[in-house]
């Protein structure tokens, strides 16, 4: 590790030649409309980048996900590296990049564009800084991953692939420093309140499909949560109703419920559904409950020689580690048992607006980190 740890400051410095096309890569990637379900351009040109860099074994899988396989000198381990393709964006939504000198911005571009985009490069700059790896190097461009997505991509690569993946990193643009290694027990879903059509509206203001779901939201806000083990519900959407001067005929609420225990996890989440059927008897309204995610908790120790090689990479390179748990693909990379991290490629903000923006600079650093963990796991360091 020591011997690898003074070579990143060099690596570091190289890469920098190759600013222009990664930042190529990542406006064209950006500017690909990708919401999840319809990322089947991105792959393309995902695929295409793996072509050019002289990877004969890609392929698209029957989920959609993109596939490359650099192959090692030795091939007696793989190394799955992955990003997801889709972002929260819809194909309607502007997707033009602005480049500035030291940032650029775009809808997507944090989440996750920048780590498709590295994805993409990774090839190329192995070859460029001469860095040959014993294992095969499996390159994922994941599908479905966001939102009713539900991880549906990785999900399906890693019940169907051939390969003994011994160790796994996800790519995300953001955030530099963000060292994940464990997953949260997790439940997402939408709870729809709609005011019948048989409603009688000659009774002026008596309901609305909006009051119907603040009581949904009072009673949820009323649910007495553990502090150990820690857990939360996060309301993060709400949408509904028209117009100023007329009755909402419909209103969703979008939640997450969030915990260290599964069975907490559980256990909120039939409280929820009590509340939801509770409401809509006691109103007349129809509350429907749609529950499309979940995760189980889970992850690899602090100490596991992945966890630890890494932190020593980031140490070396001045990256302060955060420390947090994910519910990204690591989620469904944990369920298989494989050894993996999520990890921060650059520093961003406004994540998930159409202002969303990356820092240029930092780049490099999050690049030297990535490479630097992958030559650790392909040395054996991390076993």
């Amino acid at each position: 590790m020591n011997s690898l740890t003074n070579k990143l400051s060099d690596i570091q410095e190289q890469l920098k030649e190759y600013r222009e096309i990664l930042l190529a890569n990542l406006v064209m990637i950006g500017e690909i409309p990708a919401p999840s379900f319809k990322e089947e351009d991105k792959i393309e040109f995902l695929l295409n980048r793996f072509k050019e860099a002289g990877i004969s074994e890609n392929s698209i899988d029957d989920c959609g996900n993109g596939i490359g396989v650099l192959s090692g000198s030795d091939g007696e381990r793989s190394i799955l590296i992955n990003a997801h393709a889709d972002t929260v964006f819809s194909s309607k939504v502007d997707h033009t990049m602005q480049v500035s000198a030291d940032s650029i911005t775009g809808p997507g571009v944090a989440d996750n564009s920048l780590g498709l985009a590295v994805l993409a490069t990774l090839p190329y700059l192995l070859k460029e800084l001469d860095i040959e790896l014993k294992s095969d190097l499996i390159l994922l461009g994941g599908v479905r991953s966001l939102g009713r997505g539900d991880l549906e991509g990785i999900r399906f690569f890693l019940d169907n692939n051939e390969f003994d993946i011994s160790e796994a990193i996800c790519i995300e643009g953001v955030e530099l420093g963000r060292l994940s290694y464990t997953s949260i027990g997790m439940l997402r879903g939408e709870i729809t309140c709609r005011v019948p059509e048989t409603y009688d509206w000659s009774r002026f203001g008596d309901a609305s499909a909006i009051l119907t779901l603040n009581e949904v939201i009072n009673k949820i806000n009323d649910i007495r949560l553990p502090k150990r083990p820690r857990t939360s519900v996060v309301m993060g959407s709400i949408s509904g109703g028209s117009s100023f001067n007329t009755i909402a005929k419909e209103a969703t609420l979008g939640f997450e419920v969030r915990s260290e225990s599964e069975e907490v996890v559980d256990e909120v989440g039939r409280t929820i559904e009590d509340i939801a059927k509770e409401v809509s008897s006691k109103t007349g309204d129809d509350v429907e409950l749609d529950i499309f995610a979940r995760r189980k908790p889970g992850g690899i120790p602090y100490a596991h020689p992945l966890n630890r090689c890494c932190r020593e990479i980031m140490g070396s390179l001045d990256i302060e580690p955060r420390l947090a748990p994910s519910t990204s693909e690591l989620a469904a990379l944990i369920d298989k048992n494989i050894p993996a991290l999520t990890l921060g490629i650059t520093k961003g903000s406004h994540i998930h607006k159409m202002n969303e923006s990356i820092s240029i600079d930092p780049i490099y650093k999050g690049l030297t980190q990535l490479i630097g963990t992958l030559i650790a796991i392909d040395g054996g360091q991390c076993d």
